[in-house]
């Protein structure tokens, strides 16, 4: 893992994020890229700069270029590479084109957790990133001192669209020596067989070269609470999901689990783009 781009609001939320990718960085030598995106606000019908006059917009910057150096300064980023970016743009727009531009491997967000995921980071923006992003989402839901990732739940119905989200997932768990829970969430509404659960989960992890994981099938009222129950149970570091550009978060067992499930889960959730 090459690049980690973190980007910041200069919120508490935003310092859980930068601490664990500097975590993740410690280990496995990376560069963090800390990106802050200046949105202007709009006073007048400037056409090019949004209402707001060159001196103020280099004011405005100046200013978060200030605050980034304050950032990029902590002690716990001694010894690892940062780059600083501020960028004019809509959220959405800059850090997609910046995680390309950059070649990251990992975007890495905070979020206010229950709060709504609305409320990840920067807005709405962030669910956008979340949603869209090719590049693998890490959304830290508060501060960890000491980032685990032994364990690491991955749902899915398994079918083949998941594959590519899944190898992914292999890249960061591979990192981390990870063990791998695969399970099905079975519902009153989403039902299997166990043989034909059993079967989908052991027909796909023998399509990938991994050893260390289990695979199992946890029933519950509906798949979110099915989810973070067994996560609950095997007291799992990170929940692996995936997520579908065109309808939001992730299609699996045959429908949709809402966006409750990064509400609600306390622990972090990695989410990968189908």
């Amino acid at each position: 893992m090459k690049r980690i781009l973190v980007p910041t609001d200069f919120s508490e939320h935003a310092e859980d994020a930068l601490k664990v990718a500097a975590q993740i960085a410690k280990k496995n030598n990376s560069e963090i890229i800390i990106l802050h995106m200046l949105e202007l606000p709009h006073q007048s019908n400037d056409a090019i700069m949004g209402g707001i006059s060159i001196p103020e917009s280099m004011l405005f910057m100046k200013k978060a270029n200030e605050m980034l150096d304050e950032v990029a300064g902590r002690s716990y980023l001694d010894d690892i590479s940062i780059t600083e970016i501020v960028k004019m743009d809509k959220p959405i727009h800059g850090i997609t084109q910046i995680s390309k531009d950059y070649d990251v491997d990992l975007i890495i967000m905070g979020s206010h957790g229950s709060s709504g995921v609305e409320e990840l980071l920067i807005g709405s923006n962030t669910e956008k990133v979340v949603r869209n992003s090719e590049i693998p989402v890490l959304v830290i839901k508060k501060s960890i001192s000491n980032f685990n990732a032994a364990n690491i739940v991955f749902a899915s119905d398994f079918s083949e669209e998941a594959k590519k989200p899944f190898e992914k997932l292999l890249n960061f768990t591979n990192l981390f020596d990870s063990k791998l829970h695969l399970v099905t969430i079975c519902t009153p509404n989403s039902f299997k067989p166990t043989h034909v659960s059993e079967k989908a989960m052991n027909d796909f992890a023998s399509q990938f070269n991994i050893s260390n994981y289990t695979t199992q099938i946890y029933n519950d009222t509906n798949i979110e609470k099915g989810i973070i129950n067994f996560s609950n149970k095997i007291d799992a570091d990170i929940i692996g999901m995936c997520t579908h550009g065109r309808t939001g978060f992730a299609h699996f067992f045959n429908g949709s689990i809402s966006e409750g499930l990064v509400n609600h889960a306390v622990r972090p959730v990695i989410t990968l783009k189908i």
